[in-house]
């Protein structure tokens, strides 16, 4: 094969990965990024979602949940649909900063991230199916803070 041939072949290999890695979602993501905070801190509770309007944010969550995390918790409580292709794909824990469970046993949701040119760091971790445990990072993974959602 010709040398161009090779440059040609890379080059559409190499659109072909930057496409499969983008989200589906069309809406712009933001890069607000609050400080860390410690891996895992004291559960707080929140309500359940609201039955009707699912996606508009509701009062009595936690203030370190950004209001993008509402819509997530919401789709999350009807099943769906989410954003990313991801979403609802099985989080193997392997920074091991949540409590150890069986493979499987953890989800991960993204939270758009305003202004951030991908998913961004920001996710929503459940624990069970279905969901039982709540935890959220906007560092990827490098902390978590638990929460609770009211049945």
């Amino acid at each position: 094969m010709r040398r161009s041939s090779w440059i040609i072949v890379a080059a559409l290999l190499a659109l072909g990965l930057w496409l499969w890695l983008q989200p589906h979602a069309s809406a712009p993501v933001s890069s607000a990024g609050a400080p860390a905070s410690a891996p895992v801190a004291t559960p707080q509770a929140v309500p359940a979602p609201p039955a009707t309007r699912a996606d508009a944010p509701a009062a009595g969550y936690p203030a370190f949940l950004p209001t993008e995390a509402h819509a997530v918790l919401a789709r999350i409580a009807r099943g769906g649909p989410y954003e990313y292709r991801q979403d609802g794909g099985v989080f193997q824990n392997r920074e091991r900063r949540l409590p150890a469970q069986p493979r499987g046993y953890y989800r991960e949701f993204t939270v758009e991230t305003p202004g951030s040119r991908d998913r961004g760091a920001r996710r929503i971790i459940t624990g069970g199916q279905p969901p039982r445990e709540y935890w959220y990072t906007d560092d990827h993974y490098r902390s978590f803070q638990r929460f609770e959602v009211a049945p």
